[in-house]
């Protein structure tokens, strides 16, 4: 649109100048060329004039006091004709206007075309339409969480005191998988309002996912000093919970969802929580850690949201892998509480191989994985039989893939 703009601009401006300019210059140098010649037309006749009277009186046919009349009277009748054509200059320019006619109807044209081309090329229409509903219409999640953040960012740079506006932004890398950055906003969040809890448990849970998913010393040991402040703070309680489900202590994630749901806490997401247990207690009663088997949903596959995953190993781990080792593939929702909606498990003497997660390899509860927009892909190639990564294990990732689409998952990460 701005482009139109400048060359309907550049088009008037040119063409009334073409118009405007040869007229007025046409009109100013017909006048000086007329006053000139009437100028110069009375010179000569008065040098002639004069030049007749001076050879008379070199003849002696006049004397010189006749001579001296007759030059005055001729340089009166000079200075008379002089006054006589500026007046009819005058007169005439008056009495006889350049017409301005025709450039003033090539001007009306010009302007006429230059609307006729808006009107057509350009989207007038539009500009009394309001801005999209949607601000981030055409944008997938990472890019509006990319979005959202450097928005909060640059709040934050100008409100460095606003103790609330860092732990939201912590919240936010942790959403992004920023960890190191969320770790600095709940300590500067620390600095600015004290040590308290619920700063603790979401800096060990963006430590723990940094240290991909253990409970090391440290995760562990800010865990407990945030349960010594609040024991009901459900930041922490949600981590313990869930590093408990990934170790099959489905009893231990339990207990701690359910002191979150009996502290009557009204900044949780009971629903979830609920969701959470009710997976647990399946495992629980189904055998100790038992996942869903991929076979398990071939009966109604493609009767509900899939997703599917081509999962491959990288060429410099293959060696790494036995016949005994066990390959363990879950979805989580990006948004909310990370408990897997969907997972399965396959012999690693399969890869590479195609899985499909559907709504029929669920973790139990009422959360399932057709009810999410997107998810995130979690891999862990065990050599203990365990889902949670553990020292010698091969495992990968990919963050976010829609619901019912497809993507490609490559074992590439040794867990150290």
């Amino acid at each position: 649109m701005t482009t139109l703009w400048i060359f309907i601009a550049l088009f008037v401006i040119v063409s009334l100048a073409l118009i405007w300019v040869p007229h007025l210059r046409q009109k100013h140098m017909l006048k000086a060329e007329e006053a000139g010649v009437r100028k110069q037309t009375n010179l000569e006749l008065f040098e002639t004039r004069l030049a007749v009277l001076e050879k008379e009186l070199a003849d002696e046919l006049l004397d010189q006091a006749e001579f001296d009349a007759l030059k005055k009277e001729l340089e009166i009748s000079l200075l008379q004709d002089m006054k006589q054509g500026s007046e009819d200059e005058s007169l005439s320019t008056e009495g006889k206007p350049k017409s301005i006619v025709w450039p003033s109807i090539m001007s009306v044209v010009v302007i006429a075309l230059s609307a006729y081309f808006y009107s057509t090329l350009g989207a007038y229409a539009d500009l009394d339409k309001a801005v999209p509903d949607n601000p981030h219409a055409g944008m997938d999640a990472n890019q509006i969480m990319d979005q959202r953040i450097q928005m909060m960012e640059a709040q934050a740079k100008s409100e460095p005191e606003n103790s609330q506006l860092q732990f939201s932004l912590g919240h936010a890398y942790i959403s992004a998988s920023r960890y190191p950055e969320a770790v600095k906003a709940f300590d500067r969040a620390m600095a600015l309002v004290g040590t308290h809890a619920e700063l603790l448990g979401p800096k060990a849970t963006a430590l723990y996912y940094q240290a991909n998913q253990q409970m090391t010393p440290q995760v562990q040991s800010l865990v407990e000093q945030a349960l010594e402040l609040d024991p009901q703070d459900p930041s922490t309680l949600l981590l313990v919970g869930m590093d408990a489900f990934f170790t099959a202590d489905y009893e231990k994630a339990i207990g701690a969802w359910q002191t979150i749901l009996d502290s009557d806490r009204n900044d949780v997401d009971r629903s979830a929580i609920m969701n959470a247990i009710e997976s647990a207690k399946m495992r629980l009663q189904g055998g100790m850690g038992e996942m869903p088997n991929d076979a398990n949903h071939q009966q109604v596959k493609g009767t509900a949201k899939t997703v599917t995953v081509e999962v491959s190993l990288s060429d410099e781990l293959k060696d790494k892998v036995s016949g005994t080792d066990i390959l363990f593939i879950f979805a989580r929702n990006t948004e909310g509480p990370k408990v897997p909606l969907a997972a399965t498990k396959i012999a690693a003497t399969a890869l590479p191989t195609a899985v499909t997660l559907d709504d029929t390899t669920n973790m139990g509860g009422n959360v399932k994985l057709s009810d999410a927009k997107s998810v995130e892909i979690i891999a862990v190639l065990s050599k203990h039989g365990s889902v949670k990564p553990q020292s010698g294990d091969i495992q990968g990732k990919v963050d976010m893939v829609e619901v019912g689409g497809t993507t490609q998952l490559v074992l590439d990460t040794q867990v150290q």
